[in-house]
């Protein structure tokens, strides 16, 4: 007998107003959804928002420019860093 691929899924149980409730109510009647498929594109929306706000770096147009610049053409790396550059190879290499 061929099995019925089924996703799995997860309940969330949330506490709101009444007058919350009947704000989803009349949003997912005026847009001819469920409740629930209206909360869950909403919230797969919004979860996608906040990561992608904390995943992405967004720079002013001065920075991005600065930005760009330190990557064409570099800084001499500081003394410490160079030291620490050259501990690492020295350790590579005798490993």
């Amino acid at each position: 007998m061929p099995s019925v691929a089924r996703s799995k899924t997860a309940r969330l149980d949330v506490r709101i107003t009444p007058e919350l409730r009947r704000q989803l109510h009349r949003v997912a009647e005026v847009q001819g959804r469920s409740v629930s498929d209206y909360v869950i594109a909403t919230l797969r929306a919004v979860v996608q928002r906040d990561i992608a706000e904390m995943e992405v770096i967004r720079l002013s147009r001065e920075a991005s420019e600065r930005f760009a610049a330190l990557l064409i053409d570099p800084p001499d790396l500081a003394p410490a860093m160079q030291r620490a550059f050259e501990h690492h190879r020295r350790l590579v290499k005798a490993a």
